[in-house]
């Protein structure tokens, strides 16, 4: 039977917190074993735990309605705050299908960032990677398209150079996508191209992605293989997203399809 409720005080702050948010999922996940750590004395606190005294005598925690009603609420807030990144992600991966490219989303990938004795192995996960369709291998020119529709989550990237390192060392040419307003084209570091994204209307290219010649390590081979490449949803072969000059992906005008 539950032991008795703990007053609640500060619920609806202390909802918000992403520690207590992790530990009530824990928990509900979980058979309930306490930790009797601060955070759970904040929960029970707070009325989003309940102590549970069980037949043997031991005591477990259970998340109360009102946890419950946090675990929800945080659950719509996530959602909210991805569904306009999730969208346009959707939407690069298309055009890139569009263009005769391969696109894959959500890819996980190796990447060895610095040099010498200062550098280091990280895992990268774009947005969206994509080649070109070709059998050459010298030809692929895979991209790099990184989404961003908040500008809170932009600066957190930028904050992180290893991250762009990573990327730029994973892809012939590497693309801000900006969702419109959120920054300027200058805030972007110049080895990115930048496309802007308004909430209606055709993706602008602002600035071009250097292009610079690579091939694929075979440890990327491999994990391409093994994921799943987005459908081109049309036969659109050819809907560049800007001009030859400025196409983020696309082939270059000088050089022929293989």
């Amino acid at each position: 039977m539950p032991a008795s409720p703990s007053p609640s005080f500060a619920a609806a702050p202390l909802a918000a917190s992403a520690v207590h948010q992790r530990r009530l999922r824990e928990i509900w996940r979980s058979a309930g074993w306490p930790c009797q750590d601060l955070v759970e004395v904040e929960l029970l606190a707070a009325g989003l735990l309940e102590r549970v005294l069980q037949p043997g005598g031991h005591e477990t925690l259970r998340v109360t309605d009102a946890g419950l009603a946090a675990l929800a609420a945080t659950l719509q807030r996530n959602r909210a705050r991805r569904d306009p990144h999730e969208t346009l992600v959707e939407r690069i991966a298309r055009e890139m299908a569009r263009a005769g490219r391969i696109a894959w989303r959500g890819l996980s990938l190796r990447a060895r960032v610095g040099v010498g004795d200062e550098g280091r192995w990280v895992m990268a996960m774009p947005d969206v990677f994509s080649i070109r369709h070709t059998s050459v291998e010298d030809y692929v020119e895979a991209a790099v398209h990184e989404v961003k529709v908040r500008r809170a989550d932009l600066l957190a990237d930028l904050r992180h150079p290893h991250k762009g390192a990573a990327y730029l060392a994973l892809a012939s040419q590497c693309w801000y996508v900006l969702r419109a307003g959120i920054a300027t084209p200058d805030e972007i570091p110049a080895g990115f191209g930048v496309i802007l994204a308004p909430d209606a209307g055709p993706l602008d290219v602002v600035r071009p992605a250097p292009r610079r010649a690579m091939r694929l390590p075979i440890g990327t081979w491999i994990t391409l293989a093994r994921a799943n490449a987005e459908v081109s949803p049309d036969g659109e072969a050819q809907a560049w997203l800007g001009d030859p000059a400025g196409d983020p992906g696309g082939a270059p005008a000088d050089r022929p399809a293989a």
